[in-house]
């Protein structure tokens, strides 16, 4: 990978962390299509393994306030879910492979701006791990399915209890695409060489969070998520 190539990926990366410090999601939704187009290379092991580290920083920022029952019920459906995506990941082409990463972004764009308001019961929690580990394995974004259950709740909870099932959830992908040979050194150090810009990014959202407005980033954020996906499409179909 060239400077150039990293350096435009840590900007989309800083960016993404540090919309999910503030709201408690948004960096798969904003990294991964952007770097689905810049380079194919950098998903899914990169970006897991970005999620990961910034969830596991957001859990000691706000252990207190995880719902450990309800990550509990989204794991049973996670791990199954998990397969699916490994599946997936060695099934598909090129254009197969940009074609399922822009969808399911648009699909959980789609989502996060309807008016459904699921709560976060057991057999919603099961079903909404299922395709977290899907997806979230296949493609890096798993979180808007878990936090649709999520989005009523207080701040602090949303943010926490998402971490924590990151944490687990991202970690069984890495360990299954692993086990699967769907893991190269490359990835690891490409991953490795991005934490920087996510820290930095997750660093400057904690003074942020009681300054802004988290409807109201929410709102560009979507934007740019959706146009990124449907770009991604549109290039997948004509390639």
């Amino acid at each position: 990978m060239s400077w150039g190539l990293l350096l435009t990926a840590g900007v989309v990366v800083a960016a993404g962390g540090l919309l999910q410090g503030l709201i408690g999601f948004g960096l798969a939704l904003v990294a991964v299509p952007l770097l689905a187009l810049l380079d194919p290379a950098l998903l899914p092991v990169p970006v897991l393994m970005i999620a990961a580290t910034h969830a596991s920083m957001a859990l000691v920022r706000e252990f207190s306030h995880v719902d450990w029952r309800g990550v509990g019920w989204a794991m049973l459906g996670r791990l199954p879910g998990t397969v699916v995506g490994i599946w997936i990941v060695d099934s598909l082409d090129p254009k197969g492979f940009g074609l399922v990463v822009g969808g399911s972004v648009l699909a959980c764009v789609l989502l996060s701006i309807t008016t459904w308001r699921p709560q976060p019961r057991p057999k919603s929690l099961v079903t909404a791990g299922f395709a977290s580990g899907s997806f979230g394995t296949a493609t890096a974004v798993g979180g808007p399915m878990v936090g649709l259950l999520y989005q009523n709740q207080a701040g602090p909870q949303v943010r926490a209890t998402l971490a924590a099932f990151f944490v687990l959830g991202s970690g069984a992908s890495i360990l299954g695409l692993l086990v699967a040979g769907q893991v190269s050194a490359h990835q690891l150090w490409t991953g490795l060489a991005l934490v920087p810009f996510l820290v930095a990014g997750f660093l400057l959202s904690g003074p942020l969070r009681k300054k802004f407005d988290a409807k109201g980033i929410r709102t560009p954020m979507l934007i740019v998520a959706g146009t990124s996906a449907v770009v991604l499409i549109v290039r997948s179909l004509l390639s």
